[in-house]
């Protein structure tokens, strides 16, 4: 094989596809998608931009979780994201956001339970999702649940946590739309059902609830805020899966294709700042990607939602992202350490200038 043969073998194959997948959560990647931002920015380069929810094969719609796919991006929950790197996945974080929410541990108003420290002695519900390779769910409710317990002076071992396991998954087997998410309206309207009725029921004395879900299902059922965990002041004790939310990028993607993946994080910083200057139509996308009516948008994340879609990596959301970390270690959701700051690519962020 000559010199120029070696050359051609060697060459890297045209990027042809780029994938990506948004979690059900107030995102800059699904205002980009919704304004049709990213399907313009690589059309002249002949790249299709396609969302996992587009692809008939499980094993690609899994990779929200895991984040095997390669030329894919994904941001959302911080638990998945992690998991996956704790795993050894080559993927980097390009950026965070941090936007406050709704948050609560909430019980009926017969329960008498009126405080943090009236959970001593007390059932909690945590939904466990038995067929999912990453709970993040149990995950976001135990660290909410564990938190309301100290708030009040209490540990893991003065409550009792009840696990309702429940055997639906968060991937779906059927396809929404070529741009749509993985969760259907009807699936993300069912992600508390297993607490609410165990609620109801009387099998557990307390919930957690958050975001506009959690908005909505206090105001169905008339319960009491026992622990308003949003509302805290110490942003230490409002952390959750969703709180910081992550974006990031393949590893391999990063390295070989530097310019697409700039391209694609300033389109994102673009859909970050129309947000801050398009309350309205942005609540309206926010409240179709999470299912929801566009009331508990606004109840749940209040309006400096719109100022906090921009991604970056400051010291401060790092530390956030480390906390998570550290928590979901200890509490057995990931097996594996590693070194947030080794996994941030933040030179990505330094090129655009951010």
């Amino acid at each position: 094989m000559n010199d120029s043969a070696v050359r051609h073998k060697n060459r890297a194959q045209p990027l042809e596809r780029l994938w990506y997948t948004r979690c059900p959560v107030p995102t800059a990647t699904s205002i980009a998608i919704e304004l049709g931002w990213l399907d313009h920015e690589f059309a002249s380069d002949q790249i299709v931009v396609s969302s996992l929810g587009s692809s008939q094969d499980r094993d690609v719609r899994a990779s929200h979780f895991d984040h095997r796919l390669p030329n894919s991006f994904r941001e959302g929950g911080n638990a998945p994201a992690l998991w996956s790197r704790s795993r050894g996945q080559d993927t980097r974080l390009l950026g965070a956001t941090w936007v406050d929410q709704y948050q609560a541990v909430v019980a009926l108003p017969d329960a008498e339970i009126e405080s943090a420290s009236d959970l001593c002695g007390r059932r909690l519900g945590v939904a466990a999702r038995i067929n999912d390779p990453m709970d993040f769910w149990q995950a976001k409710a135990l660290r909410g649940l564990l938190t309301a317990l100290a708030l009040g002076g209490l540990g893991k071992d003065d409550a009792e946590i009840v696990v309702l396991r429940e055997p639906a998954t968060s991937i779906a087997a059927d396809t929404t739309s070529p741009i749509g998410t993985l969760w259907a309206p009807e699936r993300q309207q069912g992600q508390a059902r297993a607490e609410a009725f165990a609620l109801i029921r009387g099998e557990v004395d307390a919930i957690y609830l958050s975001g506009g879900l959690g908005c909505a299902i206090e105001a169905l059922l008339g319960a009491r805020r026992v622990v308003d965990l949003g509302a805290h002041p110490d942003s230490a004790m409002r952390i959750t899966n969703s709180t910081p939310t992550l974006l990031t990028a393949t590893g391999a993607l990063v390295r070989e294709q530097r310019d697409v993946v700039r391209r694609y994080v300033e389109c994102l910083i673009r859909a970050a700042g129309w947000a801050s200057d398009h309350h309205e139509e942005a609540r309206r996308i926010i409240a179709a990607e999470l299912g929801e009516a566009e009331v508990w948008v606004e109840r749940a994340y209040g309006e400096a939602l719109y100022a906090n879609l921009r991604p970056t990596l400051n010291d401060e959301l790092l530390a956030a992202v480390t906390s998570q970390k550290s928590w979901l270690l200890a509490h057995g959701f990931i097996r594996a350490d590693f070194d947030v700051s080794e996994w941030a690519a933040p030179e990505v962020l330094n090129e655009i200038g951010q």
